[in-house]
């Protein structure tokens, strides 16, 4: 497999994710004590940034090769500025709204002339969508809402995944109700390698990823359904409806609205790749999926770019989706694995599409 840099294999001129799909409430329950202190996130759309800003640190540096991605994060820290929680919602399509483009027109009023313009460009798609709504992946998952899901399952049945259950009742409607054969048909088609690479994530991603993509999404299909409460997942409430539901992301949860608005200026955006961010003294990394990306022989040279930034006892957090990556072994008198930790927070993760969670502590 190439080695070059994913900068150089991958498109980065436009949004790729237009809402993160990670994780924050085990993010954050991973980093540990890091209030006063400096902390590095890979920015996405921007939404783990701002809910590491729960955490009361000195400062979150959000670190994207993308600018349309930062773009992303400025667009939220705007609309935090100037709109109350429930117009936030409504703006990014976590809620249904007839006024997203008297919303949108306030936020963009907040914007540097660049970013507006920019975002100006796709003021018909977030009022159709909402901001959340307008990426390549969420524009992947709409087709697959919009014109193949009806032909598996009737509406009733998609609204039923979402009803409380214990885990009992839930494997059971999962094995007898959701998991039909036209689904798992469904399934090997529109989440094949091929497919997703076409319409959703950049075909460059895949480059280290051994194994069937669809294979691994109905594998992951069963955590979601049974090991994590569908009816608590946003991820999930999207990916089927194309809203949040009665979920949220734990950043945009009403009772973190007050304290992200109050920290945004604790926030510094930079743009390139992340092993050339010049920081020292970080206490914490979230840094996405990026390893997944990367061939094992470059990994070592990055790994000793962030431990030339980390604080002693700082944590490196991030997953893998089927690229299976860790701490390279000849930097094991450098970095833990702080297995107890993983063992805590994998079976709460509700970004189903990962297989491992990993979180790693400098000595």
């Amino acid at each position: 497999m190439t080695a070059a840099p994913i900068e150089a294999r991958a498109a980065f001129d436009r949004i790729r994710y237009a809402q993160v799909w990670e994780d924050a409430d085990v993010l954050t329950a991973a980093m540990g004590e890091v209030a006063g202190r400096r902390l590095v996130s890979i920015c996405s759309a921007g939404d783990n940034a701002l809910a590491l800003l729960t955490l009361d640190p000195a400062e979150v540096i959000a670190v994207d090769l993308s600018e349309a991605q930062l773009a992303c994060l400025r667009f939220r820290v705007a609309a935090i500025r100037v709109l109350d929680h429930a117009a936030f919602l409504e703006l990014m399509g976590s809620r249904g709204s007839a006024r997203r483009a008297e919303l949108l027109a306030r936020v963009l009023a907040e914007l540097s002339p660049a970013d507006r313009s920019f975002w100006a460009a796709q003021a018909g798609a977030v009022v159709r969508h909402g901001a959340a709504g307008i990426g390549r992946f969420e524009g992947y998952f709409r087709i697959f809402r919009r014109f193949l899901l009806p032909l598996v399952h009737a509406r009733r049945t998609v609204a039923r995944v979402f009803e409380p259950r214990e885990p009992e009742a839930r494997a059971r409607f999962l094995e007898e109700e959701f998991l039909t054969w036209r689904w798992r048909l469904l399934v090997r088609f529109f989440f094949s390698r091929r497919v997703m690479g076409l319409l959703g994530r950049d075909p460059a991603f895949f480059d280290h990823v051994e194994g069937s993509v669809s294979d691994h999404v109905l594998a992951r299909c069963r955590h979601a359904g049974i090991v994590t409460d569908p009816a608590e997942n946003p991820y999930l409430h999207w990916i089927l409806t194309g809203t949040h539901g009665r979920a949220l992301p734990m950043p945009w949860r009403e009772e973190h609205h007050a304290a992200i608005r109050s920290r945004l200026d604790r926030l510094t955006l930079h743009r390139g790749p992340l092993e050339r961010l010049d920081a020292t003294g970080i206490a914490g990394f979230n840094l996405s999926d990026i390893f997944e990306y990367m061939a094992p022989e470059v990994l070592p040279d990055v790994y000793g770019s962030l431990l030339a930034m980390a604080a002693p006892g700082a944590r490196l957090v991030y997953w893998n989706m089927m690229a299976p990556r860790r701490r390279p072994e000849s930097l094991a008198h450098r970095l833990v694995r702080l297995k107890e930790v993983e063992d805590r927070l994998k079976p709460r993760d509700k970004a189903f599409f990962y297989s491992d969670f990993v979180v790693e502590e400098v000595r």
